[in-house]
């Protein structure tokens, strides 16, 4: 990734900002320099581009998980008891994801998916 390019997220955007100032304004050595390019290049891509992905993919399992019960919620009004299992099995496979990225995440689907007996939780 190279120093010069600004792009990304908004994030990613205000801390090339923000550290491409300190770098101009602190009084530093070229190898001090160097070593906080460095630092900063691997923090970007370690701690902001990572996550935010994870966060994206988090986002895309929360949307198909949410279907999927609603269409299971509908099928219960409807009597359809069966097909209503099934919507909700599908969204358990999309909850189990979710929490796979992020298991300290998603308190309420873990105790779903433990009450409905849909995953054994450890």
């Amino acid at each position: 990734m190279s120093r010069s390019r600004i792009n990304g997220n908004f994030i990613d955007r205000t801390f090339s900002i923000v550290a491409n100032i300190l770098l101009g304004i602190m009084p530093t050595t070229s190898g001090e320099k160097k070593a906080f390019t460095y630092y900063r290049d691997e923090y970007k891509k370690e701690y902001i581009t990572e996550p935010y992905e994870i966060v994206n993919s988090q986002v895309r399992f929360f949307r198909k998980e949410f279907f999927y019960s609603d269409r299971g919620e509908q099928a219960i009004l409807e009597g359809d008891s069966e097909i209503a299992e099934d919507w909700f099995n599908k969204a358990a496979e999309y909850w189990k994801q979710a929490i796979a990225l992020t298991p300290d995440n998603y308190i309420e689907a873990r105790n779903w998916l433990k009450i409905t007996k849909r995953f054994k939780l450890e």
